[in-house]
């Protein structure tokens, strides 16, 4: 039986925490503004029927 190669995990799972810590950095520099149609400009409206989840 071939005995597991940790530094190799271990080096997989860095680059994939680096990778994730990026792409949130890059969104946070993208800046506080959200793609188009997403929020809901008024609160007290009731949601889109496409976002009305329903009993099944």
């Amino acid at each position: 039986m071939a005995k597991p190669n940790y530094s190799f995990e271990k080096r997989q799972r860095d680059l994939a925490k680096k990778a994730k810590k990026e792409e949130k950095r890059l969104r946070k520099a993208a800046g506080p503004a959200s793609p188009e149609g997403t929020d809901n400009p008024d609160p007290a409206a009731p949601p889109p029927a496409s976002e009305v989840k329903t009993r099944d």
